[in-house]
């Protein structure tokens, strides 16, 4: 029986270590800058690109880590460089998540590759299911998908809201409702090709956070796919369909699915964050003297570092643990996937807003980079399942009740 271990090997060693020296040399001397623009970094991307961070290459050899862990550890390392940036390049994965967990094996080689480019043009992809009536509540998805028989084409109609990437994406991912009466179980997602009639996603969102990130609003009038592009096949979608419709128990429906997959890669965000806050107000509180001593010497400051790094340390164990069960395709039986999230959250919250005290006055000042981490933080008690939609999946998974 192999020997029980944290340590991270050699291969994943070096991992960390080249993301983590990416982040400190290319994103994190222009993040300000980026933050400020609000703009897609594309010659970010592109150097991401070009030494191999970015593309499907990168992703499946990140994914074929039997541990589950060399993606957390991506994840960590570029979102401590900056999390805006960070979403500008990973951003794309979510709809790579979407294909891979709803798409059979040839439309992964066929629309994978084409999220990402190349290094010479790089692309970027979207996911795009929350809608203006439909956050948490994915059952009241609005978004319409028909079955047009005559063109063996679907005809997708609605509106998408707080899409990473939406519209200047070169493929981007939509959830729709195939049967409404069935709400959740009647739902399928589709791959719109680039360049495809009838999308818009002109209306660009201003954020509190993430603002290197591109997110936007996307219509949808009257989109015509092919019927290839329905992810899992027309067949699969009947025989799903069918089970619902006599009441069978569903194998779950394309959004969840996703977001099972993705959620402790996010949690792995988060932690970045908070790691990069817990680290500047470190060395802040070394330096900074105040009544003839430096501030780290008072209990106070001394202590809510402290509780800083424990709570880091422990999110991280949660979220390994997490992408380890996902890996090795263990159930979430207790909500698993759910719980990294949700603690990774709700730390890097608590430990950027900590890290805005620290530094006093100075934390409130763009000249010191809390104050963006603080912003960026916030939203990952919000998106891919706010902290109490996290806690009703963890509930009902303890308790076999569905808690409303």
């Amino acid at each position: 029986m192999p020997e029980f271990s944290l340590d991270l090997n050699e291969e994943q060693r070096d991992l960390r270590d080249w993301v983590h020296g990416f982040a400190a040399e290319v994103v994190r001397p222009v993040a300000a800058e980026w933050d400020a623009r609000e703009e897609t970094p594309w010659p970010v991307i592109r150097e991401a690109a070009k030494v191999g961070l970015y593309g499907f290459e990168f992703l499946a050899n990140a994914w074929a880590d039997p541990s589950g862990l060399s993606l957390c550890l991506a994840n960590e390392e570029l979102f401590w460089g900056d999390a805006g940036i960070g979403m500008a390049i990973f951003g794309t994965s979510l709809a790579v998540a979407a294909i891979y967990g709803n798409g059979t094996p040839d439309q992964m080689v066929e629309w994978v590759p084409q999220c990402f480019g190349d290094a010479a043009d790089p692309k970027v992809a979207a996911f795009c299911t929350t809608e203006p009536e439909a956050g948490s509540d994915v059952g009241s998805m609005r978004t319409r998908a028909r079955y047009d028989e005559a063109t063996d084409e679907w005809v997708l109609s609605g509106q998408k809201a707080y899409a990473t990437n939406g519209g200047i994406a070169n493929v981007h991912v939509v959830t729709a409702n195939v049967e409404p009466g069935l709400g959740s179980r009647g739902q399928a997602a589709f791959v719109v090709p680039p360049g495809t009639a009838g999308l818009d996603g002109a209306k660009k969102l201003k954020k509190l956070g993430l603002r290197a990130s591109h997110t936007a609003d996307v219509f949808l009038d009257d989109v015509r796919v092919p019927g290839a592009c329905l992810l899992g096949g027309k067949d699969v979608l009947d025989e799903r369909l069918a089970r619902a419709r006599e009441g069978r128990r569903a194998q779950g429906q394309a959004a969840m699915r996703t977001f099972e997959l993705s959620r402790p890669a996010v949690g792995a965000q988060a932690l970045g964050v908070a790691r990069a806050a817990y680290e500047y107000a470190l060395e802040y509180a070394k330096g900074r003297v105040q009544f003839g001593r430096p501030i780290i010497e008072n209990q106070a400051i001394a202590f809510a570092l402290a509780d800083m790094r424990m709570e880091i340390d422990a999110a991280r164990l949660l979220v390994w643990r997490a992408a380890w069960m996902g890996r090795n395709n263990r159930p979430f039986e207790a909500g698993e996937g759910s719980m990294s999230k949700l603690k990774a959250g709700e730390v890097a919250v608590a430990v950027t807003e900590k890290a805005v005290q620290i530094l006093g006055g100075a934390g409130f000042l763009r000249e010191h980079p809390v104050e963006r981490w603080y912003r960026d933080a916030k939203i990952y008690t919000i998106f891919e399942g706010t902290s109490e939609i996290q806690r009703l999946v963890v509930s009902r998974a303890i308790s076999g009740t569905y808690i409303r």
